[in-house]
């Protein structure tokens, strides 16, 4: 009965408000007609009332907000936006506008832009509940697909990732800053071009790894043995004794 009577009342409101608009089109009573109109969901309606007043009113605040708020009730996010934010410039601190477009930023995905028209809102009225609680929303959103993009840590990016004592030797190399292969490779040329030479000791064409703690001067020291004694053999072998 009660919302019955409500709605009764709402269309004799509607009746008397759009009377009065008739007689005096050029009159602000298109802003509690408008409003009348909202209250009964007739949104197109009240788009209709307020687009002609805004032709007689450029720049009222007031209407400009209703507007939005209508298109926004429409479904017609693009026209809310482009009207509300031309209000905010005119009136920046307005809170029926920054309420309408953090709802509408925040749907679109802009949750920086969100979370400015609630922080306008809440430097004025820091207990809004509404504002509160969408900014909070927004900032879970944010935080939530920044892990999501982020992914899980690489070893190498894991900052609790703790690696061996292995992990300071440097690749495979020879002291020549070839490969071991290669060394083999040069060894076993070497030994074939002189009679009578023998294979190289194995420690050359095994894997030696060479790291930052000296071993590559040690390398380098046997390296230059072997080469001192094969030289050593090709002067025995060309000697004339032989």
């Amino acid at each position: 009965m009660a919302s019955s009577s409500k709605k009764t009342d709402n269309a004799a409101e509607i009746d008397r408000l759009a009377l009065a608009f008739a007689k005096e089109p050029g009159s602000k009573v298109f802003i509690p007609l408008a409003e009348e109109y909202g209250k009964a969901g007739m949104w197109s309606e009240a788009v209709a009332v307020l687009e002609d007043g805004l032709k007689t009113y450029p720049g009222f605040i007031t209407a400009m907000v209703a507007l939005g708020r209508a298109y926004e009730q429409l479904s017609q996010p693009i026209k809310a936006k482009a009207i509300l934010e031309e209000a905010v410039k005119l009136s920046p601190d307005n809170l029926r506008a920054h309420r309408t477009l953090a709802k509408l930023y925040a749907a679109e995905g802009a949750k920086d832009a969100a979370i400015r028209s609630c922080n306008v809102i809440l430097a004025l009225n820091p207990q809004d509940q509404e504002a509160l609680s969408l900014r909070a929303g927004v900032e879970k959103t944010s935080v939530r697909e920044g892990v999501e993009t982020q992914g899980p840590l690489s070893p190498e990016s894991d900052p609790s990732h703790v690696t061996s004592d292995d992990s300071c030797e440097e690749p495979m190399v020879s002291a020549w800053g070839g490969s071991d292969q290669v060394i083999r490779n040069v060894t076993k040329s070497s030994s074939s071009a002189m009679p009578g030479s023998e294979e190289i000791p194995v420690w050359v064409g095994a894997a030696t790894p060479i790291n930052a703690h000296g071993v590559r001067s040690s390398v380098v020291a046997r390296l230059e043995q072997w080469l001192t004694s094969v030289q050593s053999r090709r002067r025995d072998l060309s000697s004339p004794s032989h």
